[in-house]
């Protein structure tokens, strides 16, 4: 039975993948802010044996490690990371103040690190290991008010092409999914606060988005799912692009 750890994972896409993994008889590790979610989440699953909520504030690089050392107590192994959980504030480089920046580098980029610097320990005794990184269309130049965000984002495919070129000597395989505009919560409650509804977010996407809508919560999740399966046994340094088009 394979295990598989989400850095993120009570909503979005992330609760999607958990969905799909314990569907298919895997155990799940998974962290979010708010215990109250996660607890909620793995009551309605009705798996509990098979799934572990950490509470995890991702400046807290300790609890990451908390985190991590939890998950191999529980379920022993570590056969897939998924790194999802990420932050993007409405910034562009005239308007980014310090704050701003170290919280988007701490959440999107310095939390993922330290918490494979623990994982690839594990796999690597194992000699075996999925590692899937989530991206974005603005990772290439990003929007002009999304810098730090667009930093990292190109950062972190730097980090899986790292992984992947010298760790797949341990049987490690790392992949990055490019993630185009989603209705997810997180992005839904950040356009409430300028005042654009759902149905206007959606109308706008459908004009920027090439292929005429906004992704939804499940359209990344099969790509993800090929990655953690043993299908993707030689796959490694990829880049697979689920965007609808937008920055081809």
């Amino acid at each position: 039975m394979k295990t598989v750890m989400i850095l993120g994972g009570a909503k979005g896409v992330g609760k999607e993948i958990l969905k799909s993994c314990i569907e298919k008889g895997y155990n799940v590790a998974f962290s979010g802010r708010k215990s109250t979610i996660g607890n909620q989440l793995i009551q309605s699953l009705n798996a509990k044996n098979r799934l572990y909520f950490h509470e995890l504030d991702l400046n807290n690089i300790n609890e990451i490690e908390n985190f991590y050392l939890e998950t191999i107590k529980r379920f022993k192994k570590i056969d897939s990371l998924i790194l999802y959980a990420g932050i993007s504030p409405v910034s562009s480089i005239l308007d980014t103040e310090e704050e701003i920046y170290d919280s988007v580098f701490n959440i999107n980029l310095k939390a993922p690190f330290f918490l494979l610097k623990h994982v690839l320990k594990s796999m690597k005794n194992n000699n075996t290991g999925s590692i899937v990184f989530f991206g974005s269309a603005h990772m290439d130049y990003g929007e002009i008010d999304r810098a730090p965000y667009a930093l990292t984002k190109s950062s972190l495919y730097t980090l899986s092409n790292h992984i992947a070129h010298h760790y797949a000597k341990y049987g490690i395989r790392s992949n990055y999914v490019v993630m185009g505009w989603t209705n997810t919560e997180g992005e839904l409650e950040l356009r409430t606060k300028e005042g654009i509804s759902e149905k206007e977010l959606k109308n706008k996407a459908s004009n920027v988005v090439p292929m005429g809508r906004m992704l939804n919560s499940f359209d990344p999740v099969p790509a993800v799912m090929y990655f953690i399966s043993d299908q993707s046994a030689m796959t490694t340094g990829s880049i697979i692009r689920i965007t609808g088009g937008e920055y081809i």
